[in-house]
């Protein structure tokens, strides 16, 4: 059975927090929503986005690569959650709850990007047996 984008916890929670970033930065003034905002909105959006570009993607490596751009979306949209908080543009609660919610989106991320790999079953058969004789590895030992 093959899982959709949406059914994804990790994607589900980037979403969560885009939206509330957005609700947060729609009520700044214009300044503080033309610096700080946009930056802020970009990156929390970014999360899911990335996660969303990698899924379509046909392959598991690029699949795995856009789980680490989120991953850096991440940690940019933490950068602005601390300057907004720092600049008194959001209140200690919120700021406490984003960050939370960052910190445990970051480790579900962790877990996606780990979990991604080739979907076929590589079974692992044992080789054939090499055994020098004491002839060989003398030869072997000489020629180094």
């Amino acid at each position: 059975m093959e899982m959709r984008l949406e059914e994804l916890e990790v994607y589900q929670e980037a979403m969560r927090i885009g939206e509330v970033v957005w609700g947060i930065v729609a009520k700044w003034d214009f300044f503080a929503k033309d610096t700080v905002g946009k930056q802020w909105v970009r990156a929390a959006d970014s999360m899911a986005a990335n996660l969303s570009e990698g899924f379509g993607r046909f392959h598991h490596k690029e699949n795995k690569q856009y789980g680490y751009y989120s991953r850096g979306s991440l940690f940019e949209a933490k950068t602005w959650l601390n300057k907004a908080h720092h600049r008194s543009l959001i209140e200690k609660e919120a700021f406490q709850e984003l960050s939370s919610a960052l910190d445990t989106l970051g480790r579900r991320l962790n877990a996606y990007i780990k979990s991604i790999g080739p979907t076929t079953v590589r079974v692992k058969e044992s080789g054939p047996e090499w055994d020098t004789n004491d002839a060989t590895k003398a030869q072997m030992t000489n020629d180094q």
